[in-house]
């Protein structure tokens, strides 16, 4: 007997939004000013917006923020030992044609255990994109799961 997949419901625009203005709102309470990226479970753009004083790069790190946690299923905060000299994906950074960034601020995002996309912060101190990601996943109702 064959186990059943059940269908979990994809990452929608109206989600995208939630996660970005949750992310935007707990950066913009710690007076940081970042930029946000919601990526679906295809890493296909979903929302993106960099504050008006966010720095420039700030909105490619939350991109490949947002691309790396989707890519490997885990929060960039929980990779950044294993790209080390020495490290499990040492060479993955310059691997693939896609740059991934194992900086604090990336996490999947879950929806009935299931992998639907990724949110990326930038603009703040790695530690801060980390809590801002984290507090939208909580504010959207998306578990933060570490």
């Amino acid at each position: 007997m064959s186990a059943t997949a059940t269908a979990v419901a994809p990452l929608t625009t109206e989600d995208a939004e939630a996660l970005l203005d949750a992310a935007r709102a707990a950066a913009e309470a710690a007076g940081t000013a970042v930029s946000v990226t919601v990526l679906d479970a295809g890493g296909h753009l979903l929302a993106f917006r960099r504050d008006d004083r966010a720095v420039l790069i700030s909105g490619e790190t939350s991109t490949r923020k947002a691309f790396t946690a989707l890519q490997l299923n885990a929060p960039t905060a929980d990779l950044a030992d294993a790209v080390l000299p020495g490290g499990p994906f040492h060479t993955l950074p310059t691997a693939l044609d896609r740059p991934l960034l194992f900086i604090a601020g990336g996490w999947p995002v879950h929806r009935a255990g299931r992998l639907v996309g990724a949110i990326g912060v930038g603009g703040g101190a790695p530690a801060q994109d980390h809590e801002f990601a984290a507090a939208a996943l909580s504010a959207a109702g998306f578990a933060a799961a570490a």
